[in-house]
């Protein structure tokens, strides 16, 4: 398969580590967008928010359960945002579910 964050789950592209467990892997983007940014995937491939069925659903509440603990040990009180794209249209340029999660400075809406 050649998915880029299906490669760094397997350590073939290294990156900045925040989190890992066996269903899920959080790192820092490596052109971040707020001076807090990281990304929270499923180590399985699910192309994207509308390949989410019953059968793999349960790893999308654990990334949100993985998402509050690290806004706490990484101190987001004052808030911050979690972003997901489906689809080309909606600037998803890697085809692998993946949320953003931005903080550490005011965030505008509408996003763009």
């Amino acid at each position: 398969m050649d998915c880029l964050f299906c490669k760094i789950v397997a350590g073939e592209i290294p990156s900045k580590k925040v989190y890992e467990d066996d269903q899920v892997l959080a790192f820092y983007d490596i052109a971040p967008e707020a001076p807090v940014h990281f990304l929270v995937i499923p180590k399985e491939h699910i192309p994207s928010p509308a390949a989410i069925t019953e059968e793999n659903s349960k790893v999308v509440a654990h990334i949100f359960a993985v998402i509050a603990q690290l806004s706490k040990e990484l101190h987001l009180e004052q808030g911050y945002r979690v972003v997901t794209n489906c689809g080309q249209d909606a600037g998803q340029s890697v085809g692998h579910l993946h949320f953003h999660v931005l903080a550490g400075r005011s965030l505008a809406w509408p996003p763009g």
